[in-house]
């Protein structure tokens, strides 16, 4: 009975190369059902456009890793990094540091407070990232959208352990949930900061 389930799902799902391949065509494709839909219910105004219109083609997977990694580094109101090549990107992902490397296999990671590095040759850039997204695609391009990021040398030591203090005490004082909660915030944003610059 067991034997016979690869041939079952061959025959449903057609080849099994075909149906797990990454290497699908790059074509886009248009929503023509909800195009035809929305014509018959108002034909004198033109469709909307549908997510699917805004998505440009996926790029082609490359056929060898790059030597570098490309990188995107934006804030809401700023662009850090455009289209620069590192080596390396060391970020501060909610399941632990993550180091994305040309040819890592596609992810998207939550970031938490932390220290986003990034190495090129000797050289090594330092942010301090509040939170935000990184999305790592197949062709060794990362994206990296942060809520808000400071470069580490900005910050003075001194400053944030009082920081520190301040929140402890907080979170000490604290009677309400909501008072408990915003003084916990504080206590590990300045801790993982302190730990940074130590």
């Amino acid at each position: 009975m067991l034997r016979q389930v690869p041939r079952v799902l061959v025959r449903a799902f057609g080849s099994s190369r075909r149906c797990f391949s990454t290497d699908l065509p790059a074509a886009s494709t248009t929503d023509t059902t909800f195009v035809e839909a929305w014509k018959q219910i108002v034909p004198n105004i033109d469709p909307p456009k549908t997510p699917l219109s805004f998505m440009q083609p996926r790029p082609p997977t490359p056929t060898s890793i790059p030597s570098r990694l490309t990188v995107n580094f934006v804030l809401p109101y700023q662009s850090e990094l455009s289209s620069k090549e590192v080596d390396q990107v060391i970020v501060p992902a909610m399941t632990g540091q993550m180091g994305v490397l040309p040819g890592h296999v596609p992810t998207i990671a939550e970031l938490k407070p932390g220290v986003l590095l990034v190495l090129d040759g000797s050289e090594t850039t330092k942010y301090f990232v509040s939170s935000g997204f990184a999305f790592i695609h197949a062709n060794s391009v990362t994206d990296i959208v942060a809520v808000e990021a400071v470069p580490l040398d900005h910050f003075d030591q001194s400053l944030v352990q009082k920081g520190l203090a301040d929140f402890t005490q907080k979170l000490s004082t604290a009677s309400t949930d909501l008072e408990k909660a915003e003084a916990q915030i504080g206590v590990d944003v300045y801790s993982t900061l302190n730990f940074a610059l130590a």
